[in-house]
Parts: C-alpha cells; sequence; structure tokens
C-alpha cells in the first residue's frame, strides 16, 4: 500500500502547519518514532478516504503525530472552507459519520 503524500503538488508548505510529529519538549526516553509509525498506516487511510469524496491534500488531510507521552495521533488539519464540506459530508451520512 502507497502512502498517500500528495505527490506533484506543494502541499508540504501549503501552510497548514503540520509537520508529522508535535512541536515542544521531548523526553529521552519516550519512543515518538513508534507512536509516529503505528498511526502512519491510519492517515494515510483516512487520505485516500479524503481524496476518493473530492479534497485536496493541500486544503484537507490527515497527519500521524504524537503526543507529549509518544503514544499515535493521528490529526486532521485543514482549511475552514474544507473542514467544512468534511462537516456537511458527515451530517448527510444521517448518523454523524458514525458506524
Amino acid at each position: 500500500m502507497d502512502a498517500v503524500t500528495g505527490a506533484g503538488e506543494d502541499w508540504l508548505r501549503d501552510g497548514l502547519g503540520v509537520d508529522g510529529m508535535d512541536s515542544g519538549l521531548w523526553v529521552t526516553d519516550v519512543d515518538y518514532v513508534q507512536g509516529w509509525r503505528e498511526v502512519r498506516e491510519v492517515a494515510d487511510r483516512l487520505n485516500r478516504a479524503l481524496l476518493g469524496a473530492g479534497f485536496e491534500l493541500s486544503e484537507l488531510r490527515a497527519v500521524a503525530s504524537t503526543n507529549e507521552e509518544g503514544r499515535g495521533v493521528v490529526r486532521v488539519a485543514g482549511w475552514s472552507g474544507a473542514v467544512n464540506r468534511l462537516a456537511a459530508l458527515l451530517e448527510a451520512d444521517g448518523d454523524g459519520g458514525v458506524r
């Protein structure tokens, strides 16, 4: 399974301000990379779903990240218009997108 990276687009410098792992102080005994690896495929899956729904990764995307304890976290970053469109899609699902 290929990672969804937005090849051919300048999505890394699109102003959304996400860079993978949280910025801040790191604790030396915490394995932040392992937490990130655990959620990388989940973030890629969500990005494929977003692309399939017509979103561009330069406007809305999932990012594998970690919290301060090194646990993997998937964050969704996007411009307000794209996030509003996503919310409307989830609301239109009838059950809030919960399955």
